[in-house]
């Protein structure tokens, strides 16, 4: 595996010392952090920093602990610190905070409009400062704005939506664009060549997609209706037909302004029968004249995305991967002239994946995270050599966790966003290497008045001899043995690293009184292409290996963990595993809990939605061209050794692993005669995102992690 300078520093740490969360000193022992508190805690939404510098705008979602209602609000924050943060008065929700080059404030809210509903639309605080700010509508469109971005030099603005492809304005037609309700009954008619016929969580609605349409504001600050022009062309010449931003997690990270303001540069991907075996994104130049686009990176049959456009207006940097069919495929840093069309690979030989872009005041250089090795920070890569180098911004020292949102100040500071195992994302701002400077306290007070946790870091030798890293997270303070958890995560292609999770999050679980393992096994990011890639057609072979050493391996290092008083859990692959784990490692735990994972992949070849992702696993081709490929690590075929207890969960709306899946499990394990349970979610997709419903998840899994490790398998 290829490493660069900075994993190869990382790698010679090969156990970090324990780190814990400070709590107040307290006469009576702290109460655990709870699952309660997990649901209700404050969870901050989108940060802006004002062009002076001197002013921070961020949105908070609350939950109410009694209804569980959420609510989103709008605070604003002087950098200097002289004056605490102060809530503006929204009466609506509030995201996507944006300042324009005036300082003027710009967000996206469904505050009613004259007394009356009027969908989620753009508003504006002209003086965000003051201290009685005024909202002032922007927009006023019949359908519901998902989002938007300024130009440059503030006079236009990009709004996207879903809205009927035939439709030439944003909103301004009276149906959607279906072509699937032929009547005259309520059936739903996909006719050949669709392509997605369902994604993620939502069936899918021919003729309707998520368009950008761009618009200039008048003087009164408000969007000229007249001047809107759809930036994906005429389809019947040329014209994108797809969805922009990409669905489902697409969003502004694919869409940037020219630096003058004349075009918007926007990610997508065409729509047709092949889609679904398509990661072929493209970045697309559409003139805000409502010219035809154009496709600036028709060339690559992969992934281009994350635009940014460079403030000379020379440079687009974007990142791409090299790999068609491949979703976690390294991303490249590219550097296209838009003059000349010269285009380069500026990060070829930095082996990490590159993730949202940002350029310099100066033009110099561009800021960007990636993970590596459990941490996620954030990097400075020189234009003119390529050179990468981390940043270290964190008040931690020697511990990154997972950083976001980055603002370079005219000062040499940064503001930015900081997460980790131990507590959710605050806002901070400080330079690199100086202790920075927390500017928001939305969870820090809670979780001080909560009982620690320490998280310790730790590695091994793995399958092929290779470095594995884990984590071990566990109550401070306790003494004797504690029941171990193998936390096995998704993805594949993915990590448990040093960052905060709202749905599988090792800091409630180790507050019940359990020692949470969780090992990086091969097919995790962070650590270089070669080691992502070694999972590809090998899903129960050296990750299981890892996994089994890594478990050891915590549990040689740390006496406390009980490695024979011990549940298997996991969620999407980690789920994959724990249905593999019944029947290829049936003896070494007490239970399962096994969540939205794969079955059988004969039927999950099938079933699924994007079916790029499950070809690609299995070495590039379909069921009926290799089945032997999807048979080798199949778990249905290994049903006759299942024995372990397992609770079962899935979710009618996941379409990524559809819940057929979860119900076939169940029905091996009663077949087997095998002590399980089954949690089905009518109204949940492939996570668990309601408060209620997430309550319910933990009190069912704590519950049967209770039984089995804790009272011998007996029921109460």
């Amino acid at each position: 595996m290829k490493t660069s300078f900075l994993s190869r520093a990382a790698l010679a740490l090969v156990l970090a010392a324990p780190v814990s969360v400070a709590a107040a000193p307290a006469q009576q022992p702290l109460p655990p952090f709870s699952a309660q508190d997990l649901v209700t805690l404050n969870r901050l939404g989108g940060v802006a920093v004002s062009p002076d510098g001197k002013l921070v705008a961020y949105t908070v979602t609350v939950t109410d602990p009694a209804s569980y209602q959420r609510s989103t609000q709008l605070w604003l924050r002087p950098l200097d610190g002289k004056a605490p943060a102060r809530q503006v008065t929204v009466d609506g929700s509030a995201s996507d905070p944006a300042f324009a080059p005036d300082g003027s404030l710009y967000l996206l809210s469904d505050r009613k409009q004259d007394g009356k509903d009027a969908g989620t639309q753009v508003w504006k605080i002209a003086a965000p400062a003051s201290t009685t700010p005024v909202l002032a509508a922007i927009t006023t469109f019949k359908a519901d704005v998902s989002g938007f971005k300024l130009s440059p030099d503030g006079k236009r603005i990009a709004v996207w939506g879903d809205i009927a492809r035939t439709c030439p304005t944003f909103g301004g037609c009276d149906n959607d664009g279906n072509t699937t309700l032929p009547g005259p009954g309520t059936g739903r008619l996909y006719k050949d060549g669709t392509g997605f016929v369902r994604h993620w969580d939502a069936w899918e609605t021919p003729g309707n997609y998520s368009r950008i349409f761009a618009f200039a504001l008048g003087h009164d600050g408000r969007v000229n209706a007249d001047t809107g022009r759809a930036l994906d062309g005429d389809p019947a010449n040329g014209g994108l037909v797809g969805d922009a931003p990409t669905k489902p997690f697409g969003d502004g990270g694919e869409v940037a302004w020219a630096s003058d303001g004349s075009a918007v540069v926007y990610a997508a991907r065409q729509a047709d029968r092949d889609e679904p075996r398509s990661t072929n994104l493209d970045l697309w130049w559409a003139p805000v004249d409502g010219a035809a686009p154009k496709n600036l990176t028709a060339a690559n049959k992969a992934t281009d995305t994350g635009p940014a456009v460079s403030p000379d207006g020379q440079w687009l940097a974007y990142t791409a991967m090299a790999r068609p069919g491949y979703e976690a495929d390294r991303l490249v840093v590219h550097l296209l002239n838009l003059k000349t069309g010269e285009n380069r690979a500026l990060t070829e030989s930095w082996d990490r994946s590159a993730g949202a872009l940002r350029w310099t005041s100066d033009g110099k250089a561009l800021l960007a995270s990636a993970e590596d090795v459990l941490d996620t920070p954030v990097f400075r890569i020189d234009v003119a050599t390529g050179k990468v180098a981390r940043l270290a911004l964190s008040p931690v020292k020697g511990r990154e966790g997972a950083i976001g949102n980055v603002t370079p100040l005219k000062d040499g500071r940064f503001v930015f966003t900081r997460d980790s195992i131990e507590g959710p994302a605050e806002v901070y701002v400080g330079k690199p290497g100086s202790k920075a400077r927390a500017l928001t306290d939305l969870a820090a007070s809670t979780l001080a008045a909560r009982a620690p946790i320490t998280t310790q870091r730790f590695s091994f030798k793995g399958a092929n001899g290779d470095t594995v890293w884990g984590q071990i997270t566990k109550p401070a303070g306790l003494s004797g043995k504690l029941p171990g958890i193998l936390n096995v995560h998704g993805g594949p292609q993915g990590s448990y690293n040093d960052s905060w999770s709202n749905r599988w999050n090792p800091r409630v679980w180790a507050s019940q009184g359990y020692a949470v393992v969780s090992v990086d096994f091969h097919g995790s990011t962070g650590y270089g292409q070669a080691f992502t890639d070694a999972i590809n057609n090998d899903w129960g072979g050296k990750p299981l290996e890892d996994l089994q050493k890594g478990f050891a391996a915590a549990a040689a290092l740390d006496a406390q963990i009980d490695a024979d008083n011990a549940c298997a859990v996991g969620a999407s692959y980690g789920g994959y595993m724990m249905n593999w784990i019944e029947g290829n490692w049936p003896d070494k735990f007490r239970c399962i809990v096994q969540h939205d994972g794969v079955f059988d992949a004969r039927a999950m070849a099938f079933e699924t939605e994007e079916l790029w992702f499950d070809e690609w696993e299995h070495g590039q081709k379909n069921y009926v061209q290799d089945p032997a490929a999807f048979e080798k690590w199949n778990p249905v075929n290994h049903v006759a050794q299942w024995k372990t207890p397992m609770l079962v969960i899935t979710s009618e709306k996941d379409f990524r692993i559809p819940y057929t899946q979860g119900l076939a499990a169940f029905t091996a394990l009663q077949t087997m005669k095998v002590p399980s349970e089954l949690l089905v979610f009518p109204d949940e997709n492939h996570w668990v995102l309601k408060p209620r419903n997430s309550l319910q998840w933990h009190q069912t899994v704590f519950h049967w992690l209770d039984r089995w490790l804790r009272k011998g398998g007996k029921e109460g």
